[in-house]
């Protein structure tokens, strides 16, 4: 699997990154095991969990993982934290929340550092240099390699870039996260120019467009599909929608012509923009993975590149 510079940093993590949000869920701990196997074994690197993902579960799940399905140096982890669900204010990046936070996560991760710890949310109420010096912190105590921000609005991520080149000393931001693919390209609206500013790169999830351009809802809603659960089903039926039906068309079209699947033409057309430095795909099972993993080698000519960009053009969501 090719690998891929973060940034202007010294990290390199694969194209393809598997996400772990289902992990403790709607995956068991055996599944994952084997997901995470074969993962590594097609060359993948880059794991990508949060402090609040299952309540904790898939990085408890991932850090048993880490020391019985696989060596922890052949893994990038990349945890995020800002969230209190259970706190008195929804999110918090003050010093002593970050700070605690890690120090939980790497409990659970058994693990002495995280190779990329990324500020999920945006804190209005908490300084950013105050933020940016508690990640530095972890950065010079070895508990996190590198850092970077999860899902941020562009202004906030500028905010949180302009006040960390302020600083001495800075540690850089190498990471902005956002979700990406043909049905939601928010990010190219200054979320990805932000970032190229700072010399960061965009880590995408969902490329997939939450599982829709993979054309499994062409006809209908499968069973075992996401929509199909009562728990998931709000997060996919905001995609479901007539402008949604018209992209996946567009897609089935470019994959019918290439020969490939629509999942194949999705992910190559998100892993690929210029700035994405991974795609986060998060499949519930095994052969959800065989899949992704069985179309890393797909590469979209720039004639159908051209034309996915014009058919999906708009403004922001």
């Amino acid at each position: 699997m090719e690998q891929r510079q973060v940034g202007r940093s010294g990290l390199w993590v694969s194209r393809t990154a598997l996400g772990t949000m289902t992990w403790g869920k709607d995956t068991s701990e055996e599944e994952a095991g084997q997901q995470l196997t074969a993962f590594v074994d097609a060359g993948g690197t880059l794991v990508d969990t949060a402090d609040i993902y299952t309540g904790g579960q898939s990085e408890r799940i991932l850090g048993r993982l880490l020391r019985a399905s696989v060596r922890r140096e052949d893994v990038v982890v990349a945890t995020k934290t800002g969230h209190t669900p259970d706190g008195y204010r929804p999110v918090d990046a003050s010093r002593r929340h970050l700070l605690a936070s890690l120090d939980a996560s790497l409990r659970r991760l058994q693990t002495d550092y995280v190779d990329l710890w990324q500020l999920h949310v945006f804190d209005p109420s908490t300084p950013p240099e105050e933020s940016l010096a508690a990640m530095e912190a972890a950065v010079a105590a070895g508990k996190a390699r590198y850092v970077g921000t999860g899902n941020l609005e562009s202004w906030q991520f500028a905010t949180l870039a302009t006040w960390q080149r302020a600083r001495p000393g800075r540690v850089p931001l190498v990471s902005v996260g956002s979700e990406y693919s043909l049905l939601n390209r928010g990010a190219d609206h200054g979320l990805r120019p932000a970032a190229a500013v700072a010399g960061a790169h965009l880590i995408a999830w969902s490329p997939l467009g939450r599982g829709v351009l993979t054309a499994k809802y062409r006809n209908g809603t499968p069973p075992d599909s996401r929509a199909a659960f009562s728990h998931m089903a709000p997060y996919v039926e905001p995609y479901l929608d007539d402008r949604s039906r018209r992209v996946v068309e567009s897609v089935c079209t470019a994959a019918e012509g290439l020969g490939v699947s629509p999942l194949a033409v999705a992910l190559s057309w998100a892993r690929d923009q210029e700035g994405v430095a991974a795609a986060v795909v998060g499949p519930r099972t095994l052969a959800q993975l065989e899949e992704i993993l069985g179309v890393e080698g797909v590469e979209l000519p720039p004639k159908i590149r051209d034309a996915l960009d014009d058919a999906t053009a708009r403004p922001e969501r």
